[in-house]
This record gives structure tokens, sequence and C-alpha cells, in this order.
């Protein structure tokens, strides 16, 4: 009996660890960013807290949402520098697309935080395109390609992100979908907001 009764505790102050997979974040005198699931010192901040029952919450200090600011955006600014483009375009196509969930999956198989589909994550060297960090690079590097297949020209870029390059070449520009020209509104306006901070 003592030997179940010990089981049992042991069980209740492991499974909360085993459950959960927050995120913490620490800048060194160097400027050097650390992430770790284990806070190992006052030093780290929680920057995602997971919940077993819930997606992944990115902490901001706002209510709900994607937050450019997050951990997130540090590895979008990399990716875009890697690529020569603006973060502020990047974070406007994870907000259109998923607004920061990682686990977003869409009616038509796009998946991720920038809702990347199956062949285009394959395209892009994407093993999990629910790995946030694979995901927005692969994202990004597509992004660069439709910029650069489409010369610079960001409006069409973006509606080849959501309709296809094809459909972007057949009408010459974007292309009359009621959803694709919602979207690349929301975008284009989300960009102009986000550069003006940027």
């Amino acid at each position: 009996m003592l030997y179940l009764r010990c089981l049992f505790a042991i069980s209740i102050l492991v499974l909360p660890v085993i459950g959960n997979a927050d995120i913490f974040r620490y800048v060194d005198p160097e400027g050097v960013i650390h992430f770790s699931n284990v806070k190992h010192n006052n030093k780290y901040t929680l920057y995602m807290k997971e919940t077993p029952s819930s997606s992944p919450r990115i902490i901001t200090g706002k209510k709900g949402g994607y937050d450019r600011n997050s951990w997130v955006g540090e590895y979008v600014k990399h990716y875009c520098k890697v690529h020569d483009m603006s973060p502020a375009l990047a974070h406007a196509i994870i907000k259109a697309e998923s607004d920061g969930r990682r686990t977003a999956v869409s009616s038509k198989g796009a998946q991720g935080m920038m809702q990347l589909m199956p062949f285009t994550a394959r395209q892009m060297n994407v093993k999990d395109p629910f790995d946030p960090i694979e995901n927005v690079e692969g994202g990004i590097k597509y992004l660069k390609e439709l910029l650069v297949s489409f010369d610079g020209n960001i409006t069409n870029a973006v509606a080849a992100y959501n309709a296809g390059p094809n459909a972007v070449r057949k009408h010459g520009g974007v292309p009359p979908y009621k959803e694709t020209r919602e979207y690349v509104k929301r975008v284009l306006r989300l960009y102009s907001q986000y550069s003006s901070v940027e």
C-alpha cells in the first residue's frame, strides 16, 4: 500500500512537468539569444506557454493574436535578412494566414504558421510544417521565390502566395477570386502597418 502511495505521489509531481512544454528566452551580454524549455535562472523569461489541452500561446502582454515581437519574430528577422526581404511582409503573411498559430490547418490542407501546402513544404525542404522555425524558414524562402518570379511586384507575389503563381500568370495579375482579392488587401494593409514601425 505504501508503494502505491509513493507511486501516486511521484506521478502527481512528474506529470505536470511532462505535460507542459514552456519556452524560456534569455539574451546574453553579447546579444546571443538562448531558448530553453527549462528556466535555468532568473535571467530567462517566459515567451511561450504550452498546455496539453490547447495550442501554444505566445506570451505577448496583449490579448490574443500574433505578436511579431515574440520569439518567432527573431527567426522571421533572421530568415528575411538571409533572403534580403522585409520582415514586415513575412509578418503580414503570418498574421493573415494563421494569426501565428503553429498548428493551423486550412480546409485546403495548408499547414502551420505560414500555411504551406504539403507540395510547397516539400519543395522548400520543410520536414515538419508544424515546427514554427521550419515553417517560417520555408514560407519566407517561398515568398522570396515568388517576389523574384514576379520581378519584385509585392501585390502579385502576395496573390501568388494565396492563389498560386499559375493563377496570377493566367490572369496577368491578382486573379478575380473574392478570397484572393480580400487576402491581398489584408496582407498589404498589414504590411503597410508593420513597415511603418519596422
